[in-house]
């Protein structure tokens, strides 16, 4: 793994301190959600990332109102896909 080291003002420290019991975890989770959101991780590194299982993952994911997208498009895709006929 790499190490990644930042540098935050220490009233900045202090009120992660205060929101977070554990501001190290609490980085890794931001970091995790707004990748996520943003599409640069997957569901898949998000739970290596934060060692956590598939359902832990997305209780997380949830948890934080990041879920995935899905689109009328999708729904309609998959609408077709349900009543198609087996092949």
């Amino acid at each position: 793994m790499t190490r990644i080291t930042i540098q935050l003002p220490e009233d900045i420290l202090q009120c992660l301190e205060s929101a977070w019991p554990d501001v190290t975890r609490g980085v890794l989770e931001a970091i995790a959600v707004d990748g996520y959101r943003s599409g640069a991780l997957t569901h898949g590194d998000v739970r290596r990332l934060l060692e956590l299982s598939f359902w832990g993952t997305e209780a997380f994911l949830m948890g934080r109102g990041a879920l995935l997208p899905y689109t009328e498009s999708d729904l309609e895709e998959d609408r077709r896909d349900f009543n198609r006929p087996e092949l």
